[in-house]
């Protein structure tokens, strides 16, 4: 099982950020447009406990079909969402949702492991670990981005 790690404070009260990242619509706004990710089918306009997302990815020349359902809620300090059909043996993403001062830190968690074993290994080593940093810290950006952009809207 592999781990990676995330964090990020924005400043922006609880309940926007919560509000913001348990709406499945917002999830292609902070995935990064190589992976040409878009969700299948008509996206619940919340999530909940229960809730089950199919989406598709591109990775290098594949479309890959992926389901995911919120394995936990606890709103406003976050949600896990868990793999139920997708690319990987396994995939718990935790996210989760801290006040500090006058923002929030986000905190993401991903336990992940890939299929076919040795070969499995050998792909995340060369290639899967660097794409995960890379689409977080796309995320990270576009998360600061949408946050600064709107303290702006909100001042003017």
């Amino acid at each position: 099982m592999h781990v990676l790690t995330c964090s990020q404070r924005i400043e922006a009260p609880l309940d926007r950020v919560f509000s913001f990242f348990s709406d499945p619509a917002n999830l292609g706004r902070i995935t990064p447009p190589w992976l040409r990710f878009r969700i299948h089918g008509r996206p619940p306009e919340r999530i909940a406990p229960g809730t089950s997302i199919e989406y598709r990815i591109r990775w290098t020349v594949f479309t890959l079909s992926w389901v995911t359902r919120i394995s936990r809620f606890t709103p406003p300090s976050g949600f896990q969402d868990l793999q139920e059909r997708g690319p990987y043996r396994t995939w718990i993403h935790t996210h989760t949702f801290e006040p500090d001062g006058t923002g929030v830190v986000i905190r993401d968690r991903v336990e992940y492991a890939l299929p076919l074993g040795p070969l499995g290994r050998l792909v995340h080593a060369l290639f899967v670990r660097r794409q995960l940093e890379a689409i977080f810290e796309f995320r990270r950006r576009a998360v600061e981005e949408i946050f600064d952009a709107a303290a702006r809207e909100r001042a003017s």
